[in-house]
Formats: C-alpha cells, structure tokens, sequence
C-alpha cells in the first residue's frame, strides 16, 4: 500500500500582506488611524478576511491585525518602519516582523499568524518543490508561448533600441524573449509529450 504525499507548504499557498496594498488602499498616506478589512478571494467568491487597523503619527507606524484562525481569535501588533530611499527621495516601509524582528515588504499567514517567511520552517517557494524535468519544461513553454505584449512593446513606434549607441537594458531583456523563443525548432513541444 503507497505512502500518502507529505508535500511542504509553499508560500503561493498563503495568504499575503503587502506593504504595496496597503499603499493602495491608502492606509499609508497620511497621520491618524485608518481601520478596514482585508479580503482575499479565488474566481471572484471571497474565502478569506481580516480585519485591520493602521495607526501613523509623527513618532510611529504600526499596523494592528485582528482575525480568526481554526476558531481561536488572534489581535496582535505589527511594527512598521521607514528607511531613507537609496534615490535620495522618499522613504521605503518595511513590516518588522514579530518573530524574527526582520524587515521585510510581505508577510504571509502560516500557523496562525502573519509572519516574514522566513519565521516558518519548511516554507517553500513552489518552484523550489518542481522537478527538474517540471522547470526544463515551463522553461520551454514560457519561452516558446511569448505573450503578445512583448511584441508589442518591442516594435512600439518610438522604442528606444540604443541610447548613446549602446543598447538599451530594455531592449536587449526584450530581444532576448525573442530570440530564445525563436531558437526552438517548430514542434518541440509536440515532441516533449511525446516523450
């Protein structure tokens, strides 16, 4: 009789909380405190919520999160920092997370609280958990099945290809896509799930 599969969690499987979101809910964006709920949803049918609430003032900024997990009530704090940004404009905010005191733009519910990643042992990105055979393929694919978009900007009426007569980093990243997709034969994939 087989083994059931043991497959590790991986990050893309938890809910997130970003920095970025809160930013465009305008949490972020001016002093006082700003309360709301957190949604996430699959296909359009909401599965998941919490509640939160942002506090800014002249001497802090921290992010309050209260919310459900297996029926127990969970209500912690959340600190938030800002960092001078490396351009000499703005600030970068950063969560610190609870448990490991690091900084970092996302936090991801695993175990019941929303933690850095890193505070979960096990935790996995799912390319981490492919099988090698798995990532030569979606190597072939994503390169072989281009979106349109990519054509689009590279042959854009006013597309800077160079600029002081080298190439642009952008057109070189675009051509690349190109190229590479153009390298494979035509029905190699045909021939890969022939294999």
């Amino acid at each position: 009789m087989g083994r059931y599969a043991n497959y590790p969690s991986t990050i893309e499987d938890c809910l997130c909380l970003s920095i970025k979101k809160l930013k465009e809910w305008d949490y972020l964006t001016y002093n006082g405190t700003k309360s709301g709920t957190v949604s996430w949803s699959r296909n359009g049918v909401p599965y998941s919520n919490i509640g939160i609430s942002v506090t800014k003032n002249d001497f802090e900024i921290y992010i309050i999160l209260d919310y459900k997990t297996d029926g127990e009530p969970r209500n912690y704090k959340v600190k938030i920092i800002s960092t001078p940004s490396n351009l000499g404009k703005g600030e970068i905010l950063y969560f610190v997370c609870p448990n490991t005191k690091k900084q970092c733009r996302k936090l991801y519910l695993h175990s019941g609280y929303f933690l850095h990643r890193e505070a979960f042992n096990g935790l996995m990105y799912s390319k981490q958990i492919e099988s090698k055979k798995n990532r030569d393929l979606s190597k072939i694919f994503d390169a072989c099945y281009l979106s349109d978009d990519v054509y689009e900007e590279r042959f854009k009426k006013y597309f800077k290809t160079h600029y002081n007569g080298k190439e642009t980093k952008r057109f070189k990243r675009l051509n690349n896509k190109i190229l590479k997709a153009d390298s494979f034969p035509v029905g190699t994939i045909e021939k890969l799930f022939m294999m």
